[in-house]
């Protein structure tokens, strides 16, 4: 991996986003007071001035975040290269990457885009129910539904967007509800939950069956009832024995609603996630997925019973109340989506990658988390300061970026950094990234790369 030559382009667009940011945010208390004291007119001038003030703060963030990406971290070039497949030796390489597969450059994901965006325009044209689908959306659905076994799906915008929708219309379907959330549930779940406040709330200790029994004793028999957990957890890389759930969800009648985003194109035979993988993804009642990791695009959806996926259609603000997904934006997904059902190859190459780092980082004593059961692998470090220190020394040193978590994605005194090694990453590459670590953590010898 190179070494970064020249950092004038990183240093200049991190200063445009910081002034940007100042003159956006500094004109707010201004324009706040002028609101609550001054009379019309001022407030009226004052909101002018902060206008053109928050305008070009605005123009400065967006030229510091695209100077940031075109200047030193742009992910074909620092991750995938010029081609599918193709790394580069120019740019950063990327050890945190969520593009788990590199299918956000492949060929044919590509010209299904171009394709789309030149018969359809830049923009879905509105919302899903007010001339926003179109026979793209209908079909990379139908594919969706396919792929989990299920009746329908139903696309959002993200998959954070489908988390908050689909449970927060579900908790409202019937009154009483009782829900329980596992203790590690993304944000996106969590904000979900909240925004029902009749629902009642039960939060069971991570992978924790014994508790989730317990609690689910403990509520009403005759209440409706509903189980949200993940499949593969982001921060720990462990795994959900959703068989298990299952079987808890069965005995007292209760939904399940299983989030495969960090796993859905990236296990089971064909790319349906760790439900497909195990055989159960039959019993899950509604499974929530992302097209923005393993298939490299953007969006998320749900998938389901054809009457669940209905109802969730005609109730959640969060699908009614905004833009479809444009169609080229489909037309990727559709592509990347029916690549990876047909070809198990990137799924087989991510797992074999997977062992190979954790290998690597174990023969090494490096403090690799014992948590992961999958692709990602969390490197515990246990401090922020130092946590966000060892990121900045990879990235200026050694050109590795790798994505240093701290609170509150995790709890104080959890800090580590995240890992990922794609197809694409090679052997060479994984035993430079060893020696970078083994450098910059304290305590450790530098170790020479193979």
């Amino acid at each position: 991996m190179a070494r970064p030559g020249d950092r004038a382009p990183l240093f200049l667009a991190t200063l445009a986003h910081q002034a940007g940011a100042a003159l956006w945010l500094g004109g707010l208390p201004a324009l706040l007071g002028a609101l609550r004291q001054a009379p019309a007119a001022l407030a009226a001038r004052v909101g002018r001035l902060y206008s053109r003030q928050a305008a070009a703060g605005v123009a400065l963030v967006l030229l510091g975040v695209l100077g940031f990406w075109n200047g030193y971290l742009r992910t074909p070039e620092a991750l995938y290269g010029t081609a599918y497949g193709a790394m580069s030796a120019t740019k950063a390489a990327m050890l945190a990457v969520l593009l788990a597969l590199g299918m956000g450059t492949h060929p044919a994901v590509l010209a299904a885009a171009e394709a789309a965006l030149r018969a359809h325009g830049a923009g879905a044209g509105g919302t899903r129910n007010i001339s926003g689908t179109s026979p793209l959306h209908a079909a990379l659905e139908a594919e969706l539904a396919a792929l989990h076994g299920k009746g329908a799906a139903l696309l959002f915008g993200s998959g954070y967007v489908a988390n908050q929708a689909a449970l927060s219309t579900l908790l409202t379907a019937l009154p009483g509800f009782h829900v329980f959330s596992d203790a590690r549930n993304h944000a996106s779940m969590i904000a979900g939950i909240r925004v029902v406040p009749a629902a009642q709330r039960h939060i069971w200790r991570h992978n924790d069956l014994a508790h989730l029994e317990e609690l689910l004793r403990a509520a009403p028999a005759e209440a409706p009832k509903l189980i949200a957990f993940e499949s593969v957890y982001s921060m720990d890389g462990d795994i959900a024995p959703i068989g298990a759930i299952c079987d808890l969800a069965e005995r007292h009648g209760a939904l399940t609603y299983l989030d495969e985003v960090h796993a859905v194109g990236m296990y089971g035979p064909r790319g349906g996630g760790i439900a497909d993988r195990d055989g159960v993804a039959h019993r899950v009642d509604l499974i929530e997925g992302t097209l923005a990791k393993a298939f490299g695009v953007l969006g998320g959806y749900v998938a389901g019973e054809a009457s669940l996926v209905d109802y969730i259609r005609s109730v959640a603000a969060g699908l009614i109340f905004t833009t479809a997904l444009p169609p080229h934006v489909v037309a990727a997904a559709l592509a990347s989506l029916r690549h990876l059902r047909a070809d198990p190859g990137p799924r087989e190459r991510l797992a074999e990658r997977a062992v190979a780092l954790k290998s690597a980082l174990d023969a090494a004593g490096l403090p690799r988390m014992p948590s992961s059961a999958s692709h990602i692998v969390p490197l515990w470090i246990g401090e922020a300061a130092l946590c966000r220190d060892v990121a900045r020394r990879l990235l200026e040193e050694h050109a590795i970026y790798a994505t240093p978590i701290n609170y509150p994605t995790v709890a104080r005194g959890e800090e580590r950094l995240r890992l990922c090694a794609t197809p694409l990453h090679t052997d060479a590459m994984i035993a430079e990234l060893v020696a970078a670590l083994c450098a910059v953590l304290p305590g450790r010898a530098p170790a020479r790369a193979a």
